[in-house]
């Protein structure tokens, strides 16, 4: 019976989150639909930077220019509203910011911009639990962490059919 009030507890949590994720949305762009999407943030001489805006409303093509970039266009994406572009950060860029400005039919201009690095990322994330490389303390820690579950799994349902039989 506990257990089905935890997992009752669990389910109105996640489904009033879930509910809640659209506003929350909503509220960090207070702009609208008059926004330009840049991925990614931060793009390295030689990668591709990917443009969309939601802000031509239903027309299917766009035009685009970046300051480093030059000129380049904007086509209707998967999405219905969507215009999508892309283009290359031309290799010998300097590390700074770079600002794109994407023009609809019939007056609409919206501008934004992005940061240049220096380098490309290499080698894994260091999320603060150690290095990517050191594998072996990671599997040992987890093994152990998993263990414990399972012994504790284990004593419970012994006391359950314990508890049961008197």
């Amino acid at each position: 019976m506990r257990n089905t009030r935890v997992g009752a507890g669990i389910c109105l949590a996640v489904g009033s989150l879930a509910l809640a994720a659209p506003a929350v949305e909503a509220a960090a762009d207070p702009s609208g639909d008059q926004t330009i999407r840049i991925s990614p943030a931060k793009a390295s001489p030689g990668s591709e930077v990917t443009v969309s805006t939601r802000a031509c409303g239903n027309e299917t093509y766009g035009k685009g220019t970046s300051e480093v970039a030059g000129a380049f266009h904007l086509f209707e994406g998967d999405r219905k509203g969507v215009l999508v572009g892309v283009f290359e950060v031309p290799r010998g860029t300097r590390p700074g910011t770079d600002t794109v400005t994407v023009k609809c039919p019939p007056r609409i201009k919206i501008t934004d911009t992005y940061e240049i690095a220096d380098r490309a990322p290499s080698g894994g994330v260091d999320a603060g639990f150690g290095s990517p490389t050191d594998h072996d303390t990671q599997l040992v820690l987890g093994s152990v962490l998993l263990a414990g579950a399972l012994a504790g799994g284990v004593l419970r349902m012994r006391r359950r059919t314990a508890e049961a039989r008197s």
